[in-house]
């Protein structure tokens, strides 16, 4: 748990946002596997109204894709992005600290 503070702290002056760094910090350590919202929002610790917010961004440059089953929303990390690889390149060296 020490090293996800570090990498969120790290990732918070990075994207200048707390909200975006723990929701991108949480799906990293979990790539591979969909998360719906009150998930995501229960274990960042973050509002409603953030995890939306972030949500919008994230999806819009293609960081995190969603995907609609049975009336729920699911999110996760787009492993298809061009965004990825840099990404978890940084986040591995974030996290190793």
């Amino acid at each position: 748990m020490k090293n996800s503070a570090k990498t969120e702290e790290a990732l918070t002056k990075l994207f200048g946002s707390t909200s975006r760094a723990r929701i991108l910090t949480f799906l990293f350590e979990n790539i591979g596997q969909p998360f719906y919202q009150r998930q995501i929002m229960y274990e960042t610790g973050l509002s409603l109204q953030a995890v939306q917010r972030e949500f919008t961004n994230l999806v819009d440059l293609e960081i995190i894709k969603k995907r609609k089953t049975n009336a729920r929303l699911y999110y996760e990390v787009n492993i298809s992005s061009l965004f990825f690889k840099p990404f978890a390149e940084i986040y591995r060296s974030l996290s190793q600290r």
